[in-house]
């Protein structure tokens, strides 16, 4: 077999190859850290490359292998991690300078389970400065692997790069505002947003504590569940994670969708969205139909006043979590996470408890909605594919953020589970997706119709010319 030939393969298919020792995970990792060395010079998704650690887990998982003690289907298989996932005895970033010699003495809980399952880790991924908006100035942009003068989405930008690539199998991603989401509609995988606490954030640096999320970004729905089910559950270590316990998200036959009811609200993913957007969410709600779903129409809560409102208490948090740092360090911050921060500053504390009780009434309020309704059926983001240039012109308008905010961050509010699923292409041939969001801890549901919907499409086993 020729293993430069598998770095398309879904985890799935991986795991039988190596499950029945067709592939040793030795030279698998070896030809992925040549595909890496080939590629990432241009695309710039990896922060950091580490092949000795690579090579010596990939060590480990051939000899389990060879024993018969293989620990599961992660066994051996290559990903990689967001730089800001903490990483024991590798330098940890956070897409920043002020970060860059900062050697975690522990792995963060994320890193440990992956570590656990007995993936194999490539390396680290690029991200923006802090895991907000924009890239340090002084650090390379992860490229489109699409096209290069295209977005990449946002924080995450560097796992969905690597992952749509192929140079890992998968990544973690984390979202605060949408930067699992955007990332992946940009580059063509599918990513898992859980339900907030369902995966411990201990160990990775922070944004906003109350809106952050740690998820898995992939080829599939399938290979997403396989992640999220390593990573998620309580933590010791993490107050806010989830008791509930994990199941297995790939159990029992996906078949089709009947009996399960998808709201969508016809106002709400039409306002600003644009045709390549429009076209690719009704042939998904013509696809999701024909599986035996029911499409009912359901109207959302205040969805404007939720977005304007996430970026004051995400500024809020913010300042907070880089109070240690930030103003005395401030001339090593760009712009952008500068004045995001001084905003969180200016903010006064009545501001901030009326934000805090509207937020509260907009979860209650969207938990009444997943009372009546199993799933929702919404975009992305209102267009597909921006150019670069695009997106720096919209972050100056403050009513383009907003638009392009409003398919996510209502969901960060929330704290609600979504997952991203690639659902066709523009004329340019470029990704669109769609989003489906459900209600708190149905990553379950979300992964099965994410995986019945990807049966009856092949939009995401589309790949880049790369």
């Amino acid at each position: 077999m020729n293993l430069d030939d598998l770095h398309w393969l879904e985890i799935t298919e991986l795991a039988s190859l190596l499950e029945a020792k067709r592939v040793s995970p030795v030279e698998l990792a070896e030809s992925m850290l040549r595909r890496i060395g080939r590629l990432d010079p241009t695309l710039h998704a990896f922060a950091l490359q580490t092949p000795d650690i690579a090579l010596e887990q990939a060590r480990r998982a051939e000899a389990r292998l060879a024993r018969g003690e293989r620990i599961g289907p992660l066994d051996g298989v290559p990903i990689a991690l967001k730089d800001l996932c903490w990483t024991q005895g590798v330098n940890t970033a956070g897409g920043m300078t002020i970060h860059r010699d900062f050697v975690p003495s522990r792995d963060g809980t994320v890193t440990a389970r992956l570590r656990e399952a007995g993936t194999v880790m490539l390396g680290k991924l690029q991200l923006t400065e802090g895991a907000f908006a924009d890239h340090h100035p002084r650090i390379a942009v992860p490229l489109n692997p699409w096209h290069p003068d295209h977005w990449s989405g946002a924080s995450s930008s560097g796992s969905g790069v690597a992952t749509a690539a192929g140079l890992c199998f998968g990544s973690i991603g984390s979202d605060t505002g949408g930067s699992i989401r955007f990332p992946s509609i940009a580059n063509g995988v599918t990513g898992i947003k859980p339900t907030w606490g369902r995966v411990s954030r201990f160990g990775a640096f922070e944004l906003a504590a109350s809106l952050d999320h740690l998820g898995p970004m992939c080829r599939s729905a399938a290979d997403c569940g396989l992640i999220l089910a390593a990573i998620a559950g309580a933590d010791p270590h993490a107050p806010t994670a989830l008791q509930a316990p994990v199941p297995d998200y790939l159990a029992g036959d996906i078949g089709g969708l009947a009996g399960v009811t998808i709201g969508i609200d016809a106002d709400y993913v039409s306002a600003g969205v644009e045709p390549d957007v429009s076209a690719s969410l009704e042939q998904a709600a013509d696809v999701l139909r024909r599986l035996g779903a029911s499409l009912v129409p359901v109207t959302m809560p205040r969805v404007d006043e939720s977005v304007a409102d996430w970026g004051s208490n995400c500024a809020v948090e913010t300042a907070v979590a880089h109070a240690a740092t930030f103003p005395a360090r401030r001339s090593e911050y760009g712009p952008g996470l500068a004045a995001f921060i001084d905003l969180g500053h200016r903010l006064g504390g009545m501001d901030y408890q009326r934000i805090l009780l509207r937020r509260a009434d907009f979860t209650g309020r969207m938990n009444a909605l997943f009372a009546g309704v199993d799933l929702l059926l919404v975009p992305g983001q209102p267009f597909a594919s921006p150019t670069v240039e695009r997106m720096a012109t919209l972050g100056r308008d403050p009513v383009q953020l907003a638009g392009l905010l409003r398919f996510t961050a209502p969901f960060d509010m929330s704290g609600h589970p979504t997952i991203t699923l690639p659902s066709g292409f523009t004329s340019q041939g470029l990704p669109v997706a769609v989003q489906l969001a459900g209600g708190h801890l149905r990553e379950d549901l979300l992964v099965r119709a994410g995986r019945a919907f990807q049966k009856a499409t092949d939009w995401h086993a589309r790949h880049p010319a790369v």
